[in-house]
């Protein structure tokens, strides 16, 4: 694979620790060992998150197009339009920003605290739309883009996640690449990682840097959109594209994708009660903050899948935490006795 082709705008601090989790493994019987890749802890950029990783590769090709404005999507407690917010405010540019109406939550102060609170106090133009929850490219979003061009901006548009961006997976090739190295230092190598996936290429991106490693198969994608086909179709595309991009070499088969859509009920950014006790699980045992709209899902994937033995004993899991502890403010009620 070839990564050193690709501009890297530095927005993180680099290398993000594993980190072991003794309490949680010890928690659902000891059998299975549990570390973390704390990707929630990857730069001082308003409590970073996975969508730094994805953006390092997408700036660069934004000011490459002379843009003054970056323009993007999510819903209204979305991490990664405030990663977009947070990365304009480093660079100097105006954002501009849809937030849809992704989740059917009534919590009083859901659109006022967490992500979207931080994303307008970075100086975004943050507006919330009635739109309902979808991955896909939004007239919304591409209103904006043309709202921006008409007051005199020249925008560059990140779609939603930064997935189908032609760069937004690179991040996370070369995550594959500094989990083999982490392994090294380590001394063994993880069985499984457990990650979270929605708009896709944070996945994508995995599955193509470890398939350069012969086990992308052992990438287990927790879906939380509640719309798994689109998504596994969304991960296929970004899929092609990326190891064309890197130069994989091969075609990836449909065998190492791997999405377990059995977690994501009852909708997307809306918590089970088995999502909300794993939440308190993590907490209470590693004092790590998961949120209810994706690493809740994705951490109660995971301790599904050792209780069931559907991860055996013996195994070594990396659980990726991708960030967005900020949308735990806006389920305050939910959470409001722990």
């Amino acid at each position: 694979m070839k990564l050193e082709k690709f501009e890297r705008y530095p927005l993180t601090f680099g290398e993000t620790p594993i980190e072991h989790l003794p309490r949680l493994s010890e928690a659902l019987g000891g059998q299975v060992e549990i570390y973390a890749k704390r990707e929630d802890c990857n730069s001082g950029l308003a409590m970073g998150g996975n969508k730094l990783r994805k953006l390092e590769y997408i700036i660069p090709d934004a000011i490459a197009s002379g843009a003054d404005t970056l323009v993007s999507i999510g819903g209204v407690q979305s991490n990664h339009t405030r990663m977009v917010a947070a990365t304009a405010a480093k660079i100097g540019m105006k954002c501009r920003l849809v937030q849809e109406s992704w989740v059917p939550h009534e919590d009083a102060v859901y659109d006022r605290v967490g992500n979207i609170l931080m994303t307008r106090l970075m100086g975004a133009d943050s507006r919330i739309v009635d739109d309902g929850f979808d991955i896909g490219i939004r007239s919304s979003y591409e209103k904006a883009i043309e709202d921006v061009k008409a007051e005199g901006g020249k925008p560059y548009g990140i779609p939603a996640g930064g997935s189908v961006n032609k760069y937004g997976a690179i991040g996370y090739v070369a995550f594959a690449e500094e989990v083999k190295k982490q392994e090294e230092e380590l001394g063994f190598k993880f069985d499984y990682i457990v990650v979270c996936v929605v708009t896709g290429s944070t996945q994508a991106g995995m599955i193509v840097g470890f398939a350069d490693q012969g086990r992308a198969d052992r990438v287990i994608g927790i879906d939380a959109s509640g719309t798994v086909e689109q998504t596994r179709s969304q991960v296929r595309q970004i899929v092609d594209n990326a190891a064309e991009l890197v130069e994989l070499g091969r075609k990836v088969t449909d065998e190492e994708i791997v999405i377990n859509p059995d977690y994501a009920y009852p909708a997307y950014g809306v918590p089970s009660h088995e999502t909300n006790e794993a939440i308190r699980l993590a907490a209470k045992t590693e004092a790590m903050m998961t949120d209810p709209v994706y690493e809740g899902k994705s951490m109660q994937g995971m301790i599904d899948l050792i209780k069931k033995g559907d991860i055996p004993a013996g195994s070594k899991v990396l659980y990726v935490h991708l960030g967005g502890a900020p949308a735990l403010n806006g389920y305050s009620y939910t959470y409001r006795n722990g």
